[in-house]
């Protein structure tokens, strides 16, 4: 059975458009969209008040709300719906280790406890540094969430997968998420790669001369052809443009606006003491606009 797509919905208008989005990626995918809502309140001491057997109504009935809702637009998708008897963060982080049954995790930017000023609510944040699959954090309004299938900006441009590239060390895990996402839409996948002046210069207080910076950027556009040589060999009907700029998170949250996705990576983690995700990362969530997935990657 193909796993399924998984969307965190808890009645917000932000995690019904990224409900919405992620049906569009079940489509996509062939794959079943099942809906999960966490409700805390029978796992703590308040389940002494109530039986242990009977499933909150009333988060029950918002998720078959936003099912008849996608199922409406989408009459031949399977859309299951499920109640986590848990914390928001712990139940959607452990729908997301059957590794088996789950695919992808599709999640508004902020929830309904979110304060209006945070583009990422703390609990798409924690997720992401947690789960155990890739998580898309979906804005609203964003590019694609009001065409689920894909087919591109409003412009009728080509539509654009967005990758973020570590050329010293690239992931073969981020890179095959990404160029399986834009075969998937029919898609350009554009490769950015983000690189900094050496440490020296900032040491010794000057900037490099303008033939030390064209010496370096082709350095780092060497890299960059690289890390993604062996994914463009596997991939060779995909057009892939390589960009390699000076500045890191700088360069995947500029002009990257009208992207299908933008598509970064996590590294897992050994204890929870580490930090759950990096600073490029964690800038792209908080600053970026088009739907963004966080891959975990070793």
């Amino acid at each position: 059975m193909t796993p399924a797509v998984l969307a965190g919905v808890d009645g917000s208008p932000e995690s019904t458009v990224a409900a919405h989005w992620a049906a569009g990626e079940a489509l996509r995918r062939g794959a079943p969209l099942r809906l999960l809502h966490a409700w805390p309140w029978l796992t703590d001491g308040r389940a002494s008040f109530a039986d242990p057997e009977d499933l909150p109504v009333a988060a029950q009935r918002m998720l078959a709300a936003v099912a008849e809702e996608i199922g409406a637009r989408h009459p031949g998708l399977t859309v299951q719906t499920d109640v986590v008897l848990d914390a928001a963060v712990d139940g959607l982080v452990a729908a997301t280790e059957a590794t088996e049954d789950a695919d992808l995790l599709v999640l508004g930017s902020r929830g309904l406890g979110g304060f209006k000023g945070l583009l990422v609510g703390s609990v798409s944040m924690a997720v992401a540094g947690r789960a155990a699959v890739p998580v898309v954090v979906v804005r609203q309004p964003g590019p694609e969430t009001g065409a689920e299938t894909g087919a591109g900006s409003a412009t009728g441009a080509v539509p654009e997968v967005v990758v973020g590239v570590d050329a010293a060390a690239p992931s073969d895990t981020v890179l095959d998420f990404a160029f399986r996402e834009a075969e998937l839409r029919g898609a350009r996948l554009r490769a950015v790669h983000g690189w900094n002046l050496p440490a020296s210069f900032a040491v010794v207080g000057f900037l490099p001369s303008g033939t030390e910076t064209a010496q370096l950027q082709a350095a780092e556009e060497k890299a960059l052809a690289a890390a993604l040589a062996g994914h463009r060999a596997r991939y060779p009907h995909i057009e892939v443009v390589e960009q390699a700029r000076l500045g890191a998170a700088r360069t995947l949250v500029e002009d990257t606006e009208e992207a299908a996705l933008l598509v970064v990576g996590r590294r897992r983690r050994p204890h929870d003491l580490a930090p759950r995700l990096g600073r490029t990362t964690h800038a792209v969530l908080h600053h970026a606009r088009p739907p963004i997935a966080v891959v975990p990657h070793a």
